[in-house]
């Protein structure tokens, strides 16, 4: 087995003597305890020293990224060719793959063979010769300075300041240029108002004034270059009438000073966004694709870097640009926002009010993976965010056609529209609605009717009957009531009982015959 072992001073490859020793892992440490026992388990085959620090940190970069570096190349072709059958350890398994694939090499790389390496290393100076401890120390130092520099030179986290500058030059610039534009449509409106309403394009109205100047040249003037033949004839005829107050030559040049300034300025914004455009696809592409070069250069611009951006989760980069709403709406007790910088994305921009909550939200989520996947990643192709971008728009369009869905026994399926027949039905009124009454029999009806009758005769008898009593106390005749027909039973039996009694009975005296014979007695006991 062979040994591949890059140092600061160059490239060593050595030759196992003793691999039954290899097999122990945990013990093999103790084998590389000594110069005089590491040199019993490996041997020096080949060194290949460095000329100077800048072949060190190419091939030191080249090992980084896992490239299989030229002056690497000769060596391998020209020490391990020969003994082709053997094994070549390296340290990483991604270097190993390349030069398996280039140079047809079996590589491995296992816990045992980071073991030897870590043997290797600790007794580097015993194994190596003709290579002094103070040159080997200054090499690496000297190594370690380039390798360093060229990684703050080349970092992503320091080549993303560029993108912060641009959005904030372009924001900038966007609100100069309105400023600018409003001055000018100000200033030359004295001159001619009526230009203003007929082109409403700004850098349309900045080039027209330019090239013109005073309204009297219209007339003789040719911007076919700059309008359409409607809106030239429009701008042509009314400059023959109108309204505006005149200027001196000298306004004029200061008004058209102030248009150069309008076009320059947007010109270089056009440049700019170009620019920011291509640094932000070579930069984060998948970010670009999920919520477009402006969006995502502000989202990077808020946080700071991509790497801090990264680090958010998707919670916090759906409300990034809305933090004094959100603690507004905590302090007050009231309703949290729902998104921030992010609301300005397309698709967010697409969907109905009702639903931009929730496409906000799973676009941060999906987002959010975009931008680590960016900002830690190796590859650099926006297919995660292509795919990302076509979720989030099939679950838009399922949100907007879920009024036109139904529900059936065999899930979700699209509303079908059955064909149209005419069908002619003849629709009869039907009254029972109009009654708001409750519904009754035929017989319970029938009977109501009769006890209502039947109270009414009940009434009319009572009332001729008191009728009759009233004119029977005015004349003063004593008034006979009416007896029940109990009373007139019980009478009729009375008559019968003395009916009978009478013939057998004695005669009895009168009660006023007693009363004047007991007064007579008392008279003549007195006496």
């Amino acid at each position: 087995m062979l040994v591949l072992f890059e140092t600061a001073a160059g490239y060593a490859i050595f030759k196992v003597l003793n691999e039954k020793k290899l097999q122990e892992v945990d013990s093999l440490w103790k084998e590389f305890e000594t110069p005089e026992k590491a040199n019993k388990i490996v041997k020096l085959k080949h060194f290949e020293k460095f000329q100077d620090t800048t072949e060190a940190l190419a091939a030191s970069t080249a090992l980084v990224e896992g490239k299989l570096s030229k002056n690497l190349k000769k060596i391998l072709k020209k020490i391990v060719a020969k003994d082709a059958h053997e094994q070549l350890a390296v340290a990483d398994a991604k270097l190993g793959g390349v030069i398996k694939e280039k140079l047809n090499l079996s590589c491995i790389h296992s816990p045992m063979v980071t073991e030897l390496m870590r043997g290797i290393r600790s007794q580097i100076e015993g194994l190596i010769t003709g290579l002094p401890s103070r040159e080997m120390a200054a090499m690496c130092l000297g190594l370690a300075h380039s390798l360093s520099r060229y990684k703050l030179k080349f970092s992503p986290d320091k080549v993303d300041t560029m993108i912060i500058q641009a959005i904030s030059l372009l924001d900038d610039l966007d609100k100069e240029l309105n400023n600018y534009i409003m001055r000018c449509r100000e200033w030359y409106g004295w001159h001619f108002p009526e230009l203003g309403k007929i082109i409403t394009d700004n850098l349309t109205y900045c080039k027209c004034v330019r090239k013109v100047g005073d309204r009297s040249n219209f007339a003789s003037s040719d911007v076919s270059d700059i309008l359409p033949e409607e809106i030239e004839e429009d701008v042509k005829a009314a400059a023959e009438i109108s309204m505006g107050t005149e200027v001196s030559e000298e306004d004029i040049n200061n008004i058209i000073h102030l248009c150069d300034q309008v076009i320059e300025i947007s010109e270089y914004r056009t440049q700019l966004y170009d620019y920011l455009k291509n640094r932000m696809m070579a930069i984060a592409p998948n970010l670009t694709v999920m919520v477009g070069e402006l969006v995502g250069a502000r989202l990077i611009a808020h946080a700071g870097s991509l790497l801090n951006l990264a680090k958010h989760p998707a919670s916090t980069v759906q409300l990034l640009g809305a933090e004094k709403a959100l603690f507004r709406a905590l302090k007050t007790k009231r309703d949290t926002p729902k998104f921030g910088l992010i609301y300005h994305a397309s698709l967010v921009g697409q969907s109905n009010t009702k639903n931009k909550g929730k496409i906000s939200r799973m676009l941060a989520a999906k987002t959010a993976l975009t931008i680590r996947y960016d900002a830690l990643g190796e590859n650099t192709s926006a297919e995660m965010g292509a795919e990302n971008r076509l979720k989030v728009e099939t679950r838009l369009r399922l949100l907007e056609e879920r009024g036109i869905r139904r529900i059936s026994g065999t899930g979700k399926a699209l509303a079908k529209a059955d064909k149209y027949q005419n069908k002619s039905e003849v629709k009869v009124f039907d009254p029972s609605g109009d009654s708001t009454l409750p519904v009754v029999s035929k017989k319970r009806k029938i009977q109501e009717v009769d006890e209502q009758d039947t109270e009414v005769a009940v009434k009319a008898k009572k009332f001729k009957a008191e009728m009759k009593e009233g004119a029977a106390v005015e004349d003063g005749e004593p008034v006979k009531k009416k007896k029940k027909k109990k009373d007139k039973e019980k009478q009729a039996e009375e008559d019968v009982v003395m009916s009978e009694e009478l013939p057998t009975s004695p005669i009895t005296e009168n009660p006023e015959k007693k009363k004047k014979k007991k007064k007579k007695m008392k008279d003549e006991g007195e006496d």
